[in-house]
């Protein structure tokens, strides 16, 4: 069946941008995904995001990066997409709501039209050592302590662990941390909720946050909440555009 015209919304978390397909219908189920989101994420020759985010049947959450590889999660990406789900009538503003994602379900309150907060899940840390830590939050991150973000190499980092998100993170206080981040398959982004939460767990560990902490991402600021292993993220969600883009012989 041919698909003349995909129906997109832009949103962005804290400058952490995506392109959100809501598809409950999975008319566009056929899509080559990973093309799509190649092809529309590029900076110069598409529309431009981080990732693009397609909403299938029940709820669930598809997420491609911009190289086109697959995410298991994204906490700015979930915030992103719960807004859509809001804004079209898909769920109720008004009771918290459920999103299928491959990292697990993820439970969403919306506290006003452009802010959530997201049930995140567990955040592990499954090594740790002085200035390192390994965090799996649903994906993989490496978390590391630095005296001055801006300064740390990220490029080269990322390069390094093309497997994982790398962040690297000061302590300001007990309750605010500053980071930096490239994430997977994204490059270098202005914020990052799974990272935000890899870094609350981290900090934590290393005994130098507590189980709030505000995490000053470049974009701006995440609040994590830590319940024993749980992690509880909040942060802004901005509807940018609504966009209708041609479907291209070669994403069938």
């Amino acid at each position: 069946m041919p698909h003349d015209s995909l129906t997109l919304s832009k949103h962005h978390g804290l400058g952490n941008d995506f392109l959100v397909l809501l598809d409950p219908d999975d008319r566009h189920a056929g899509l080559d995904l990973a093309s799509v989101a190649v092809a529309l994420c590029h900076r110069t020759t598409g529309i431009g995001a981080d990732g693009f985010i397609r909403l299938a049947p029940d709820l669930r959450m598809h997420l491609h990066n911009a190289d086109g590889s697959r995410a298991e999660m994204s906490g700015n990406g979930i915030r992103c997409l719960a807004q859509a789900i809001v804004r079209s009538g898909l769920a109720d503003a008004g009771a918290p709501f459920e999103i299928l994602t491959d990292a697990g379900v993820r439970r969403v309150t919306v506290v006003d039209e452009q802010r959530f907060t997201v049930d995140m899940g567990t955040v592990k840390v499954v090594d740790l050592e002085e200035r390192r830590a390994e965090v799996d939050t649903g994906n993989p991150h490496l978390v590391l302590l630095v005296a001055d973000p801006a300064a740390e190499p990220l490029e080269a980092l990322g390069s390094e662990h093309p497997d994982r998100n790398v962040e690297v993170v000061r302590v300001d206080d007990r309750a605010t941390v500053t980071m930096r981040v490239h994430e997977r398959g994204a490059g270098i982004t202005q914020a990052c909720g799974t990272g935000s939460c890899a870094i609350a767990a981290a900090t934590r560990a290393w005994g130098l946050t507590g189980d709030r902490v505000t995490v000053r991402n470049p974009g701006g600021d995440l609040d994590v909440a830590l319940e024993g292993d749980i992690a509880r993220l909040t942060g802004p969600a901005v509807h940018i555009a609504s966009i209708e883009v041609e479907v291209s012989d070669s994403w069938r």
